[in-house]
């Protein structure tokens, strides 16, 4: 069903793009991988960088012989590059993966809750969260990084069976000492740790929020602002927390919404559910909150199918100012169940500039900023819906 989901919108850019063809790039095929070259100088020297495309897993697709497979529950890993709009979008590579990784077990005693910076993080059933890079396509497939977390600590009148979502401060928590990895569970707790911490045993830091318009709200680390930060509901507040200045309460502060349009469809945004997005453009440094509004397409074996009917973006300033606006440049933005980013269009040829691709467990939509409604929502079930960010090569 997700290679269906995909597949659609590999039509549908194809069909915006007219004959559209591949971009100049590398050919992928089996361990090879697609990527643009960027220079990248500091005055002195200049070096060759070469990126991957952003790209959603598609699945895996089990080893052979079969009895190879049931002895090791191992595929080779299926992903689409985003900006590639016909077939070829669909990769397969010769990097093995825990199926169940991809999949969720059936039992679900080991089920992914997040990702950030192309890496998953799962709870299993002991009650531990583990970080994993095995689904990142150009991470070592040999040497996997699989690194436990702490036991989780539930705060009084809180819980932490439930998770919102999980961000990090950077992409190598084995290596780093200063990464820190975020977990918003449903309700008051915030959690953080170092996992390469210089304590030879990490522990969990724990917030308990007051105000409840954050009890639902996803977490997401600023690289800007370098401190971690939570839209509240209606994107009215935004708070932060500063883990250099260690303080067991959120800074908050009130956003004003500016520049709205005249005309918005206001009987259908008030008969969806709306949610709030933090975003940040690394390369142009700007902030974007995002309102996404969403309601029932259909209801599946009593599971209620969300499909996207609208999108607002707003450009914030340090000051707490959103502007509305329709036009981000040639930005593409990418909303998913990982941590949302944004990659500049021309770096990626066949990425639609000005657009936000949105990935969830229940749809597939691209939105254009021109008039806010999407030209694609497909429904059906995405078990990986994960858009990774584009990954460093460095030659």
């Amino acid at each position: 069903m997700s290679e269906l989901i995909l597949l659609d919108s590999c039509f549908l850019l194809n069909k915006i793009h007219g004959s559209l063809s591949p971009p100049p790039c590398e050919t992928c095929v089996g361990e090879k991988i697609i990527s643009v070259s960027l220079l990248i100088s500091n005055g002195f020297s200049t070096t060759s960088l070469r990126q991957t495309p952003p790209c959603s897993i598609i699945g895996a697709k089990p080893c052979l012989p079969l009895e190879f497979f049931y002895r090791s529950g191992l595929g080779t890993l299926i992903i689409a590059n985003a900006n590639v709009a016909d077939m070829s979008c669909l990769v397969r590579l010769k990097k093995k993966v825990p199926v169940d990784l991809v999949h969720n077990d059936p039992d679900d005693t080991m089920v992914t809750i997040g990702a950030s910076h192309g890496i998953r993080v799962q709870a299993q059933d002991d009650g531990i969260l583990r970080l994993h890079d095995d689904l990142n396509p150009y991470a070592s497939y040999t040497d996997p990084k699989r690194i436990p977390l702490p036991p989780l600590v539930t705060l009084p009148h809180c819980q932490t069976k439930i998770i919102t979502n999980v961000s990090m401060s950077s992409s190598s928590p084995e290596d780093d000492e200063d990464c820190v990895v975020a977990v918003k569970f449903l309700g008051p707790q915030l959690s953080f740790c170092k996992p390469a911490g210089k304590s030879s045993k990490p522990e969990w830091t724990n917030v308990k929020i007051e105000n409840p318009c954050f009890y639902s709200s996803r977490v997401m680390f600023s690289k800007k602002h370098n401190m971690f930060r939570i839209p509240g509901s209606g994107g009215h507040l935004i708070g932060s927390l500063d883990l250099f200045e260690p303080n067991d309460k959120l800074k908050l502060q009130c956003v004003g919404f500016e520049n709205l349009p005249p005309k918005l469809p206001t009987p259908l945004m008030d008969s969806c559910c709306m949610s709030q997005h933090l975003v940040e453009s690394t390369p142009t440094g700007e902030t974007f909150l995002v309102k996404q509004y969403r309601k029932t397409a259909k209801i599946v074996e009593g599971v209620a199918q969300m499909k996207t009917q609208f999108l607002m973006v707003f450009k914030l300033d340090d000051e707490g100012n959103a502007v509305y606006t329709q036009d981000m440049g040639d930005l593409t933005m990418f909303l998913s169940m990982s941590e949302p980013f944004c990659v500049p269009s021309t770096s990626f040829p066949g990425l639609l500039p000005n657009y936000v691709y949105i990935l969830d467990f229940d749809e597939t939509a691209m939105v254009s900023l021109v008039d806010g409604f999407p030209l694609v929502a497909t429904n059906g079930k995405t078990d990986a819906p994960y858009y990774i960010p584009p990954q460093n090569i460095l030659d």
